[in-house]
């Protein structure tokens, strides 16, 4: 079995620890929401969140995110300083107890979606990116000269939007996000990249392994790099680690058993030329740390509008992906590997049942992701 694991959001979280455990959780994935990008984290206020899990019964496995400030990723004056900022943060983690340690690497924006509670025919209600609404948003209310296929440009252009609800789910932030933008505030924060590029942010990337890297291998620490959340560009910005073939250029960035992968079923399964299951067996080695969630691909074009689908429907085969990590964790137990088990946890989660009543995180309610659980532990326990 994969170590089972759930994100909380702290203290303020809707769903409280005593209930995670409920669910048959073993460690918690959680961070310093609280605490700006670029701040260091206290290695006090660690160990304070971490005794709080423990006395809740489970353990603290997995750190997400250790955010990269927006200076690190476009190589600005604060790039090195900021990236002083992180290690000495990562180095209270060690001090802590914690070893794995989750980031991203998308620009300006984290995860994006369209709508936070779209509903479905069940009564369900899911997250969903559509690419139209999207497109029209940055054409009729960014006011951006973006390039789109011309059909999504057309019926973007005509299509009946409101424009605050598209501008609140889009900017403001969804959990786990760095930055809450205002419109103004995302166009100045878009300029600061007019001269990055592609091969930039590649270099930028690279740069900020090759310092942090050394530091988390010499600590017997695991970094794992989440794939962007949607993998294609957004707002004319590059993204980096949306294929396999990007996961190999960061892989040989900095090689190291410290440099690894967040394995995001989801935000990788949104693209029709990815091979979940065959990734898991190429790069398995390297996974560090795995999401498990299904989206359903409304097209199999790039980019295109999904949604957010139960955990084992979706376009994504999930128990082929399983037997996969499965089988590399019995690799890793063979070779004496002592992070043969990976920790995973129920990504993201349909609101079903009660779960509107609560004011929990978009994508994170309770009974959604106890389904989701369920279902993965159900289908881990078979393959086994």
């Amino acid at each position: 079995m994969m170590r089972q694991t759930w994100r909380w959001f702290g203290p303020s979280d809707a769903i409280p620890l005593r209930y995670i455990r409920q669910a048959g959780v073993e460690g918690i994935v959680t961070a310093l929401y609280d605490l700006p990008p670029g701040t260091e984290w206290p290695v006090e206020t660690l160990l304070a969140r971490k005794a709080q899990i423990e006395a809740a019964g489970m353990t603290w496995d997995v750190v997400e995110s250790l955010p990269v400030t927006e200076a690190i990723k476009t190589g600005g004056p604060k790039a090195k300083a900021d990236t002083d900022t992180w290690i000495n943060s990562l180095r209270a983690c060690h001090a802590a107890g914690l070893r794995t340690i989750c980031y991203n690497f998308m620009p300006i924006l984290d995860w994006t979606r369209t709508d936070l509670a779209w509903p479905r025919p069940d009564g369900a209600r899911a997250l969903r990116f559509d690419l139209v609404d999207f497109a029209a948003f940055d054409l009729r209310v960014l006011g951006r000269d973006g390039t789109y296929a011309p059909e999504v440009t057309e019926a973007a252009m005509t299509r009946g939007i409101d424009p605050d609800r598209l501008t609140a789910t889009i900017l403001a932030g969804l959990p786990g996000a760095m930055e809450a933008w205002t419109l103004d505030s995302f166009r100045t924060q878009l300029m600061t990249y007019a001269d990055v590029g592609e091969d930039g942010l590649r270099a930028n990337l690279a740069a900020f392994l090759q310092s942090v890297v050394p530091v988390a291998e010499d600590l017997g620490m695991r970094l794992c790099c989440h794939p962007d959340d949607p993998p294609w560009p957004l707002f004319g910005l590059p993204r980096i680690v949306s294929t396999e073939a990007d996961y190999l250029s960061l892989l040989a960035a900095a090689p190291s058993p410290a440099n690894g992968i967040t394995f995001c079923t989801g935000s990788l399964g949104a693209r029709p030329d990815v091979d979940l299951p065959g990734m898991a067996q190429r790069l398995g080695p390297h996974i560090h740390f795995a999401h498990l969630r299904n989206v359903r691909r409304e097209a199999e074009t790039i980019p295109t509008s999904f949604f957010e689908d139960a955990h084992l429907e979706g376009s994504t085969d999930m128990i082929a992906v399983i037997r996969a990590l499965l089988a590399e964790q019995a690799r890793r137990a063979a070779a004496g590997r002592e992070d043969a088990q990976i920790p995973m946890r129920p990504d993201h989660g349909q609101m079903i049942l009660d779960d509107h009543t609560r004011d929990t995180a978009p994508g994170y309610p309770a009974i959604g992701r106890l389904r989701g659980l369920a279902e993965l532990r159900g289908a881990m326990a078979a393959l086994v």
